[in-house]
């Protein structure tokens, strides 16, 4: 029998410390069990989407080793092949929203087993401009954090680095100091214009672990989009948050709505998170969602439409 052919894309910085060596041992477990494997290692930003690109296309299988960020330049090289590989993903990152969204736990145990079950889904992905995203694009107070956070401070604690960091370093005095933007956000045949303090376009069940979203599907065509906007103090952001942890999304300072496609107009260039690493400083931006973009090994049945 013709083994399958894997590529192992692993990125040795991502997680805490005493998770990096799994990311070793997944090409052996998965070896053992009908893949033939072809490793390559991450050392610079961008190799993840370069080595899918060259590679990508000769194999069956692609298995990603690290965070959502590396996820997403997997992702960024995929959609760029005409014949993609069924993605796996072993989430050795510090917060790992996705994988907690596709129910994977974190290390090669919960990962693995999912790839041996054969269980996949199609995913939707978000197009940012000419980029893309797996499951957020985010602006405004408190976005930044995940890529702020210091790199050694992830590694120590994992998820715990960005609660400390935006609890004691940044968030408070984030709140304070920080002036929202005059926007134009096109939605739904809808038009809003104000001054818009957070936005996020989603397609996952936990943003940072914070905030938890129902009623989610990952292949129906639609994400999530919510907006903070016009607080007459800077002070009732904390209670805005507390709502929208509580998942209530009533009031005039919150909007909440399902969407295939948003346009932003903005009077400043303002800086982007795209699944929790930099995505750049821009003014104007179109997002649109790409339905069944590509296939990813996962059980949750309930949400696939």
């Amino acid at each position: 029998m013709e083994l399958k052919k894997a590529l192992l894309i692993a990125n040795p910085c991502s997680g805490i410390d005493r998770k990096r060596l799994d990311a070793e041992n997944v090409a052996e477990h998965l070896s053992e069990t009908g893949f033939d494997f072809t490793v390559q290692t991450t050392s610079a930003p961008g190799d993840a989407t370069t080595i899918t690109e060259e590679l990508g296309a000769e194999h069956d299988v692609l298995v990603c080793c690290g965070g959502d960020g590396t996820l997403n330049e997997v992702i960024n090289g995929l959609l760029k092949l005409d014949k993609k590989p069924t993605v796996g993903y072993v989430p050795l990152g510090s917060t790992n929203d996705l994988a907690s969204t596709l129910g994977i736990d974190v290390g090669i145990g919960s990962a693995t087993d999912m790839i041996l079950s054969g269980k996949t889904n199609t995913f939707d992905v978000g197009l940012f401009k000419d980029k893309y995203f797996n499951y957020i694009a985010s602006f405004g107070i408190a976005s930044d954090l995940s890529y702020a956070t210091p790199q050694k401070l992830k590694n120590l604690f994992g998820h715990e680095a960005y609660v400390i960091y935006a609890i004691f370093v940044r968030f408070f005095p984030m709140v304070l100091e920080f002036k929202p933007t005059r926007m134009k956000i096109e939605f739904n045949g809808q038009v809003i214009e104000d001054e818009i303090y957070f936005g996020a376009i989603s397609n996952t069940t936990s943003v940072a672990g914070v905030f938890k979203y129902d009623d989610i599907k990952l292949n129906d065509g639609y994400f999530e989009l919510l907006l903070i906007k016009n607080l007459k103090r800077k002070t009732d952001m904390f209670g805005i948050l507390d709502k929208i942890i509580k998942k209530d999304y009533s009031g005039d300072n919150i909007v909440f709505a399902k969407t295939k496609h948003v346009k932003i107009t903005s009077e400043e260039k303002i800086p982007w998170t795209l699944d929790g690493e930099y995505g750049g400083k821009h003014g104007d931006v179109e997002i649109s969602v790409i339905n069944n973009a590509y296939e990813i090994f996962s059980d949750k049945s309930d949400l696939f439409v």
